[in-house]
This record gives C-alpha cells, sequence and structure tokens, in this order.
C-alpha cells in the first residue's frame, strides 16, 4: 500500500512538474511580446495620475487575453481591476506603471537624458506594470487548460511615486475579499524576504503674506518665503529630537517670484518617515506646530495639504517562503557579453566604495524575515496591512545600481531589464498556481497577518477623508 501511494505522490509530481515546465515555456516563448510593451511605456513615460497612456496599454493586453477590464475604480482614472474566473480563492496581483519627473534617460550607460528634465522610469514601474500583466495572463491560461477554480485579479495601481493610488483603491474596499494579494518591484538584486518598509506622510505646506517692494516698501511686506525657511529650520532642529529610524527630507517649490518683490506665497514640500505608522504621525504633528509657529513668527498664514500617507509594510513569511522557493526555481540572471559590457561601464559610474559585480545578478538572496522597515516607503504598506500581501525584487539594473537614478532608468531600457522582468513574471505565476493548487497556504497567510496586526485592528489610512490627488504632478 505505502509504495501504491509514493508511486502516486511520485506521478502527482511530475504533473504538477510538466504543467510548470509548459507555463514557464510559454512565458519564455512570449518575452519578446512583453518586452516590447514594457519599452513602449519606458519610451513614453507618465507621472503618477496621468499615465493614460500606459495604464490603456496594459487594458488593452489584459481584455485580449481573456480578463474582464473595469476601468477607472476608485474614482482614479488610470486605476483598474482586471479579473477571470469566479469564487475562492481570491488571488490578487499589482501592477504599477508611473514614471518619476526630472530623470529622464538613454539607454547607455552613461548620463544621456532623451529630454533635459524630463520624466523617466527611474524606478522600473514599466517592468512592474508589464511583468504582473504577463503573469495575470499565464495564470489564467493554465487555469483554463486545467479547470482551475477560483480568481485571479490583476490591479492596475497609478501613482505610486508620492500619488498614493493604492491607498485610495484600498479605502474604496475592491481590496478586502482577496485571499493573498503579490507584488514584485524592480531591483539589483534577486531576493523575496519577508521584510518591512517605512511608513510615511508627506505634505505641501503654504504660507500666504503680503507682497510688496523689497527697496521700497519692505515694511508693507509680509514674507510667505521667510516663513518657509523658519519652517524648514525648525524642523532641521527637530532631526536632534526626533528617534533614530526616522527620516525628514524636503525641497521648497515655490519660493517668490523676482528678488525686488516680498514673496506672497510660498511652499515647501515635506516627507516624514519611520518604521512606525503611529511614530510617522506623532512626528508630523510636531512638524505641523512648526509650521504654525513659523507662520506667527512672520505674521504670515499657513495651511497644509496631505498629499500622500503610507505605512511601513506588514511582512507576511507564509507567502514570502512560497516567493523565495519559486524564485529559487526560477534562478537569476545571466548576462550576455553585450550586458556584461553594458554593466562594467554602469559599474565605472558608482561611487568609489560601491563593490559589486555583474555576476551578482545571478545570485538569490537568502531568505530572511525584518519586521522593521529601512530604505524608501510604498502603498503596498496599506495593502499588507489589510489582506496578506507577498512580494520580491528582481534584478532589473546592474548590481549595484540606487533606485530613482539615471542609471535605473539606463538598464531598464534594455535586454538587462527585460530578462529580470520575466523572472519576475515567472516567479509571480508559480506563486499562484501554488496557491490556487493549495488554498490553505491562503488560509495560513491570512492566520499569520491576523496576528502580527494584532487583535482590534482598524484601518485608518494616514491621507485621512481626503480623495486621491489627481493633480499632484502637474
Amino acid at each position: 500500500m505505502k509504495k501504491i501511494y509514493s508511486l502516486l505522490c511520485f506521478f502527482i509530481a511530475l504533473a504538477v512538474q510538466a504543467q510548470e515546465n509548459e507555463t514557464l515555456k510559454k512565458l519564455d516563448s512570449r518575452s519578446e511580446f512583453y518586452s516590447d510593451i514594457a519599452k513602449q511605456i519606458w519610451s513614453n513615460p507618465e507621472l503618477g495620475y496621468l499615465e493614460n497612456q500606459s495604464s490603456a496599454l496594459l487594458q488593452k493586453t489584459l481584455t485580449d487575453a481573456g480578463f474582464t477590464v473595469k476601468a477607472g475604480v476608485a474614482d482614479i482614472p488610470t486605476a483598474f481591476v482586471a479579473e477571470y474566473g469566479s469564487g475562492k480563492p481570491i488571488i490578487g496581483i499589482m501592477a504599477e506603471f508611473d514614471a518619476l519627473p526630472g530623470i529622464s534617460q538613454k539607454a547607455v550607460p552613461f548620463r544621456d537624458p532623451v529630454v533635459e528634465g524630463g520624466a523617466g522610469h527611474a524606478c522600473g514601474h514599466h517592468l512592474f506594470g508589464t511583468a504582473s500583466v504577463a503573469a495575470g495572463i499565464s495564470t489564467l491560461e493554465w487555469m483554463k487548460e486545467n479547470k482551475i477554480k477560483g480568481t485571479i485579479r490583476v490591479y492596475g495601481t497609478p501613482a505610486e511615486e508620492g500619488g498614493g493610488g493604492k491607498v485610495y483603491m484600498a479605502k474604496a474596499g475592491i481590496m478586502d475579499d482577496v485571499d493573498a494579494m503579490l507584488h514584485w518591484h524592480p531591483s539589483s538584486a534577486n531576493n523575496a524576504g519577508a521584510n518591512s518598509s517605512l511608513a510615511n506622510i508627506s505634505t505641501k505646506f503654504r504660507f500666504y503674506g503680503e507682497a510688496s517692494h523689497a527697496a521700497a516698501a519692505p515694511e508693507r511686506g509680509r514674507s510667505a518665503l521667510d516663513a518657509v525657511e523658519a519652517m524648514n529650520f525648525m524642523v532641521n532642529l527637530m532631526r536632534e529630537h526626533v528617534p533614530m529610524e526616522t527620516r525628514m527630507h524636503y525641497v521648497i517649490t515655490r519660493g517668490g517670484e523676482a528678488p525686488n518683490v516680498v514673496p506672497a506665497f510660498a511652499e515647501s514640500y515635506h516627507y516624514v518617515r519611520h518604521p512606525d505608522a503611529l511614530k510617522v504621525k506623532e512626528i508630523f504633528a510636531k512638524m505641523i506646530d512648526a509650521a504654525e509657529g513659523a507662520a506667527q513668527g512672520t505674521q504670515t498664514r499657513m495651511e497644509y495639504e496631505i498629499i500622500n500617507g503610507v505605512y511601513n509594510l506588514l511582512p507576511n513569511e507564509t507567502l514570502a517562503r512560497v516567493m523565495q522557493s519559486n524564485l529559487e526555481k526560477v534562478g537569476g540572471i545571466n548576462y550576455t557579453a553585450e550586458e556584461r559590457k553594458f554593466a562594467e561601464d554602469i559599474i565605472k559610474t558608482y561611487p568609489a566604495g560601491v563593490l559589486v559585480s555583474p555576476d551578482d545578478a545571478s545570485e538569490i538572496a537568502p531568505f530572511e524575515v525584518n519586521e522593521k522597515g529601512a530604505g524608501g516607503s510604498t502603498d503596498v504598506g496599506d495593502v499588507s496591512w489589510l489582506v496578506p500581501t507577498a512580494g520580491l525584487g528582481t534584478a532589473t539594473w546592474v548590481p549595484g545600481t540606487s533606485a530613482h537614478t539615471w542609471q535605473a532608468v539606463a538598464a531598464g531600457g534594455t535586454s538587462i531589464g527585460s530578462k529580470g522582468m520575466m523572472v519576475a513574471a515567472k516567479t509571480l505565476t508559480l506563486t499562484m498556481m501554488d496557491i490556487f493548487k493549495d488554498p490553505s497556504i491562503a488560509t495560513k497567510a491570512k492566520a499569520e497577518l491576523d496576528t502580527r496586526r494584532g487583535a482590534g485592528f482598524k484601518y485608518e489610512a494616514l491621507t485621512g477623508e481626503r480623495s486621491a490627488p489627481l493633480d499632484y504632478r502637474k
């Protein structure tokens, strides 16, 4: 009897392996198709909430493949949900596609903007959205061929770069019934650990004064720029008196029009980050106090607008371990001679002390659990507190590349970016297949979520009651 059972398990494993191999072969056969989609988005970088062509291209690709697409969800014109199947489990996968301002770059290993001061995909979201769509389509085809029950959704999530698109989609409740949510992100390494991130509130502080001739009648003026500078000075003094993990940074977005006119309006744009969302709220309250003090001291008026607010990522080890296993199956990136030369030239542009090799792109980082956030912030954080969520990074950039740099834009427009994108698409596909075949994975992931967020958790977005800032990049 034991021999029969062992044989049965063996043949089942062979059948599963055959399905996986066939699915991965299909993805390989379409790598050029998906690379072309990513390149179209890379060549037309669109900023947050303005990604009309990028969103439309991904929606059409999903519709052509058999998904039912609902556009303009959560009152966001470029957000969408593409769905296939019915019943449980419901597996979601998120797709981003917004670019960053001011980092235009050609696909060459030296600084050369396409448009001076123009936008560029310095965070690789052209690859992000395309790989998620590719994974959704490959999983749909596998479900059809094998009569798999359940529902797959691809969430088109705009404006991750400071616009918080997922926050407003989460607030709209369109993710509440998801059993497992997956995502990925372009990177300079391959990893799928259960890691956190920094919570963040970003805000524009606006000061209103009185204009006057700066030489003939300065006493009649009330400088809004003085208020901005006073606030920023006090915020900088705060750095000594906040938890050491805190990050605060700002730019002056409006400082006046001419030196001989006392500025009647000025604006600064501030970020405050910390591994704990509650700490971010506390520090932000002190920042408001500084702004109010600056207004009082300069006899100006202050208003502020929260542009974005995101939670720290809540790790889910259950899902992350499944993702890690599949990433190890797929493997890393192997460069051609031409790609290696490109990578070596990129590495030469790094600051001294960055010790990396092109060969690092083939490595898979060991699994780790890191509950204390570091680095950047993401609106995936809010989703991770509502439904079990896991993600991975793949080497779409040359090892050692930092996000939000021209080097990231350059590699993202080459075959290096496309290869990393397909590693992500394959890993996401295999992970979705695993959960559909064994829904108990999602059940365990939900139990872990409940434990990590604690009893009585109630989601309250850090953005408050405001609607999506659809014009924040205009």
